[in-house]
């Protein structure tokens, strides 16, 4: 298991390269990972490409401020998620401009964003619901995830962006990052491409031992 000092590089060093490609704006989005004593989570309104490891939040297992500047307004959010699954250890949250344009131009179903268009979405994503519109910040947004935290590996806020979970921060990371190229080739490619057989899909879930 990583250390907390380990944790604080990886956050800035996800949030950095997030920044540089274009995945994350101005000082929006998030990162946390999950510590034996509680949670590291980038501080509010902080640009995720100018971290510094020291200024990352720490809070308690309680939800108490313990260190670093003030935690992110989504701090609730990301405690449910811990809260409702075991197995996840890092959240990333973005405002990834082709998922937020996939909700404004309406997305494939309300239980899943995209149909399973690439054999990496399904491996490396799978399934992600749509959370409805509420404000940033909003106690409805943090019961609806987490009501889902145990079933899937993120959830796509409508007009926000997406927020998700896996074992460690870079894998959070590569999930968000692959759902996005997933959601701009659904958007650029026209007529829209088939999804992939159920054949194909239950292929996919007994060789990688995935889930869609």
């Amino acid at each position: 298991m990583s250390t907390e000092s380990e944790l604080r590089e990886e956050i800035c060093d996800t949030g950095k390269s997030l920044y540089a490609r274009g995945y994350c704006v101005g000082s929006a989005g998030n990162i946390s990972a999950r510590l034996e004593d509680g949670w590291l989570i980038t501080p509010t309104d902080a640009c995720l490409g100018r971290l510094d490891p020291a200024a990352v939040a720490k809070v308690s297992s309680a939800g108490e401020w313990v260190s670093g500047d003030r935690p992110s307004k989504t701090l609730a959010l990301h405690r449910r998620i811990y809260e409702n699954n075991a197995q996840a250890q890092a959240v990333v949250h973005s405002h990834a401009t082709a998922l937020v344009a996939l909700t404004l131009a309406g997305c494939w179903r309300e239980e899943a964003i995209l149909p399973p268009i690439t054999p990496y979405q399904v491996m490396k994503v799978g399934r992600i619901p749509l959370i409805p519109y509420r404000r940033p910040g909003a106690a409805e947004v943090a019961d609806e995830v987490a009501a889902l935290a145990a079933q899937v590996r993120g959830v796509m806020l409508e007009r926000l962006g997406p927020v998700i979970w896996d074992t460690s921060v870079s894998k959070a990371s590569f999930a968000m990052e692959e759902l996005e190229e997933t959601a701009r080739l659904w958007l650029q490619v026209q007529p829209r491409p088939a999804p992939l057989s159920e054949a194909a899909i239950r292929e996919l879930e007994t060789i990688f031992n995935v889930r869609w």
